[in-house]
């Protein structure tokens, strides 16, 4: 059988909007599903998913990773390229599918990541053929400056205290998004480390009310 990623989904049984939110490493779909709980009051007609990444984590058996990050885990570089190779797959045959069940158009599906997430919804998002809504990305970082093949709206925040992902990481992806044709929409979450503030999550509803409708 085909390998392919499992997820978990809230929200109405037809929905005019899709979000899929991308975990990062050493979570799973699960630890950024109970967004859709606080966002569903504001977009009832929006669905919300959230897959496993393919891999057991590395560092954490317990959870998952879309890639080893080597120099968090001692793994092998040329594994990490591997392993991202595969996720990218992956996640793009998981979102033509999400498409297809859901019945809506790739114009109405905004990409939510954190940290890796971040880096798996920039790397898969800006490839697809037909563009998505939007680009959400919270702590995370651009892998790889590639060619764009759609250039959707993107959202990038970042905590001034992250030491996880620097906080240098978003100036760095804004400044490289630009020079292939995106200009990211920043925020700066003062005071906050690896995580997600009150403040962020309202430039994300923001955005998001903009993109989708």
């Amino acid at each position: 059988m085909t390998e392919a990623l499992q997820d978990k989904r809230k929200g109405p049984a037809k929905a005019e909007a899709l979000v899929v939110f991308l975990h990062g490493y050493g979570a799973d779909g699960s630890d950024l599903l109970g967004l859709g709980d606080m966002l569903a009051p504001v977009f009832p007609t929006v669905a919300f998913r959230a897959p496993d990444a393919p891999e057991p984590c590395t560092a954490n058996p317990g959870g998952r990773q879309w890639f080893p990050i080597p120099w968090l885990d001692g793994s092998d570089p040329v594994e990490m390229g591997r392993s991202l190779g595969k996720s990218e797959t992956l996640l793009s045959t998981y979102l033509t599918k999400c498409l297809s069940d859901e019945g809506i158009d790739p114009s109405m599906l905004v990409l939510f990541g954190f940290s890796q997430g971040t880096m798996m919804a920039l790397h898969v998002g800006l490839q697809r053929e037909q563009a998505l809504a939007g680009i959400i990305g919270f702590s995370g970082r651009l892998l790889e400056d590639r060619p764009l093949k759609s250039k959707p709206p993107v959202l990038l925040l970042h905590g001034d205290q992250d030491p996880v992902v620097p906080f240098g990481d978003m100036a760095d992806a804004d400044k490289r998004l630009q020079a292939l044709g995106v200009t990211p929409e920043t925020h700066v979450m003062r005071g906050t480390g690896h995580g997600i503030s009150q403040d962020g999550l309202m430039k994300a509803v923001a955005f998001l009310q903009k993109v989708l409708f």
